[in-house]
Order: C-alpha cells, then structure tokens, then sequence
C-alpha cells in the first residue's frame, strides 16, 4: 500500500467548531446524496487543494462510506493468482489501513467497459458500497453475499447468501446495489419469490420480513416518507416498488420501461419520484397520491431516450436536478440542471464524463471520470463553476463522499481524502 500524507494547519474555527457529519453509506447517510454541511469560500484553483492521504484502490467502483473514524470500500486484490473482492477499512484521518477482509472471487461475466478518459485503466471490479454505524459494516457483494463485520477489527458478526438461503438469482454483471441503512434495519434487494425484497435486523442478521416477486436491478434502493408514510423504494426490472419500511407490504408502484441495465436510484422530492436509466430508456417522474389510507402514482412526464443517468444518480434542491446525464459518453457527459416538475433542461455543462456528484449545502460537488473534483453552484439560472482540481487517476464511476469538511474519492486505482483549506470553517448543519 502507497500513502501520501501532507502536514496541514487547520484553523481555529474549524478546530473548534462542531464535527460533521458521516457519510455513513452509498450517496449518504439519508442516501439522498446531501451533505448536512456546508462549503465556504473557496479557492478557484487546484494549487489551493490540500491532498490529506492517498492509498491504492486497485479496481472496483465501489465508493467510500465514512462513520466512527473509518473509511469503507470495496476493491480487488490477487490471491494465489484470483483476483478477490476486499472489504477495505481506512483511517479517516491518515489514511493507514486499518483492516481488509477477502469476500468473493471478482468475476463479473464480463468486462467493466472503457472510459475513453486519460489514465484509464480498465478492467472490472466490485460496485456496491459498504454502509457502517460507526460500530458495524454492512457489505454486499457481488454474489448476493451480505455480511455485517465489526468496524474496528473486520470480524464476521453474522453473514447472509441471500443466493442460497433467500432462493436469489443474480443479474447481468452481478449485484451492484449497496445495503441500505437505516435505525436498526439493513435492507436489500435479490431474494427469490416472496422474498424479493428483504429486511434484516442489524445487529444480529435476524429476518424481520421478506416481501416482492419483482427482479432486482443495479439500483440502490431508498428510504422516504411520502405523503405522511414512511417506505423503501426499489427500483427494479417492472419498475418503482415502495413497501413499507415495517412489514414490507407494498404501498404503490409504477411501471418503468427496463433494457439491459438499470443503476441509477429513485430521486425523491415531496410527493415527487424520479427515475432514469441508459440503454435508451430515458427518464420519468410520479406524483404519489394518497386516497383515504391507500397510496398510488401517476405519471407526470417521460422523457425516452432523453435525461438518462445511466448510474449517476442526481441530487434535487428546491424542485430542480443537479446531475450527470448522458449514455456511454465517457469524458464528455454534461452536468445539467433540470427543472423536475417540467422535465426542461435549464443548463447544461459538457466535459464530466460518467462521474458522479452530490449535494453540499447550496453547492454540487461533482467527481469527474477522469479524476477533477468540480464545485459548481447550486442553482437553475446559469452554470457557475466555483473551482476545479485534479485529484486522482485512473477511472473515476464511484461517488465522492464529504464528511468533516473533508472530500472522498476514489478511482479503479487510486483513493484520496482532500481538502479545499479555505473552507476549513466548514459544520454541520441541523
């Protein structure tokens, strides 16, 4: 392992002040993709970007989840000639490793595809993102393996094959969805008739309920409340499913068109339920209505073959997307903002290619493929960027994530932990 640490002087206000957030799982504690912190001024150039740490992520698009001091993600290593899945646990601070664990053996089917960015490095690798309490880490993997280990040492605490014991069958370059998390329940998708859609209690692995007929896509699923009820919402091959969060009981459901791949999760606002997918799908929103104690969805719009997120899931603020759109378009894909109640693009911006972004404060935080974190401002009426800097190489397909004013990124080679200094006065928010 190769790590690079850099000696900084933080300020008085950030040292005193209250500590962020975690970034407790895929696309955020709420799995929203918002930060509860918020970014101050910032430098506009890449000279002004503090590197904290840097470590070896060989392969993989797994992104990182950030809880008690620890740093979670998936990558690959070489065992006797296999390559292996490796649940990899970091410093949050330093960077050093604190423990790693082998899963599966990384065998996908088929190639992880060429990003056409600079650096790229190809090859495939484990997508799915751990989740952690600060004191557990939730991991599924690739084969439908979905473990629970002890945060500070890798030990197994209880493990579940939702293939064997749940009669699951996997899809098309294995599972890529990551646990949800929330209060004491793990949940996930991939268990076989009955038993699409299953939660387990966190602490001990116990089976709370299992419920669905519906196949499981790439898509992490999300927690909401909607129209007074709190519910999961799974986005698979016939469409959005939302089940109560308690029983698993099916609240509503719309159909959605699906082609060899869906991966980006449902985007909630209000009584509002975005959703998109490549491979010429496009993209559609449902306003969710309640009748008496019964819910249900109509369409608002759909757009096919247009506003696809073909894994990168956008973040919505004040009834507008911020996000990467576009199929296949590595290196090029715009960030774009739309406006979700119409569907109409307000902006749009070339040149991210099929990275990610998320939400800190009033401002996007985005990850370009090919390694550049990009802050741009949160708002429809025009595309204001606010700095730029190149912090990794290799191919970037996972999220940043931010916690404690700090900035998480990974690629198919590399991880790192940066800073913009001037927003070293960064808290948290209520």
């Amino acid at each position: 392992m190769r790590i690079s640490l850099t000696i900084i002087v933080l300020s008085i206000l950030f040292v005193s002040g209250a500590l962020g957030a975690d970034w407790t799982q895929y696309r955020g504690s709420h799995g929203d993709g918002k930060s509860t912190e918020t970014l101050g001024p910032l430098p506009g150039n890449s000279a002004s970007v503090t590197e904290l740490w840097k470590v070896d992520t060989p392969l993989g698009f797994s992104s990182f989840s950030v809880a008690g001091g620890g740093v979670f993600t998936l990558a690959t290593q070489s065992h006797d000639g296999d390559n292996q899945e490796v649940c990899l646990a970091l410093d949050a601070i330093a960077g050093h490793e604190l423990w790693r664990v082998a899963l599966g053996v990384s065998d996908y089917g088929s190639g992880g595809g060429n990003s056409g960015a600079e650096d790229n490095n190809g090859g495939d690798g484990p997508r799915s993102t751990p989740a952690s309490d600060g004191e557990r880490v939730y991991v599924y993997d690739s084969h439908l393996g979905l473990y629970c280990f002890d945060a500070k040492t890798g030990d197994v605490i209880w493990m579940k094959d939702v293939a064997e014991e749940f009669g699951g069958e996997n899809i098309r370059w294995k599972n890529a969805a990551s646990p949800l998390l929330t209060d004491r329940v793990v949940y996930v998708a991939g268990g076989g008739a009955g038993q699409a859609f299953l939660a387990f209690d966190k602490l001990n692995g116990e089976l709370l309920w299992s419920s669905g007929e519906e196949t499981m896509t790439h898509a992490t699923p999300v927690f909401a409340t909607i129209q007074g009820s709190r519910q999961v919402i799974f986005f698979t091959q016939s469409g959005l499913v939302a089940v109560d969060h308690q029983n698993g009981d099916e609240l509503w459901n719309s159909e959605f068109p699906f082609s060899v791949s869906t991966a980006a999760s449902p985007v909630v606002f209000g009584e509002l339920v975005y959703c998109s997918a490549g491979y010429g799908v496009g993209a559609g929103l449902f306003k969710i209505d309640k009748t008496n104690r019964d819910l249900g969805s109509q369409n608002v719009w759909q757009r096919p073959n247009e506003l696809m997120n073909h894994w990168s899931t956008p973040v919505c603020r004040d009834g507008y997307l911020y996000g990467i759109y576009g199929f296949k378009k590595y290196g090029e894909a715009p960030l774009q903002c739309v406006e979700l109640e119409s569907g109409e693009i307000q902006w749009s911006e070339v040149g991210f290619g099929a990275g990610n972004c998320i939400l800190v404060g009033d401002k996007i935080l985005a990850l370009t493929d090919f390694g550049e974190v990009v802050v741009v401002n949160a708002a429809p009426d025009a595309y204001v960027e606010l700095a730029r800097a190149k912090v990794i190489k290799g191919k970037c397909w996972s999220t940043p994530a931010f916690s404690d004013g700090r900035i998480y990124v990974r690629s198919t080679v590399e991880g790192a932990c940066v800073e913009f200094p001037t927003a070293a006065g960064i808290r948290s928010q209520p």
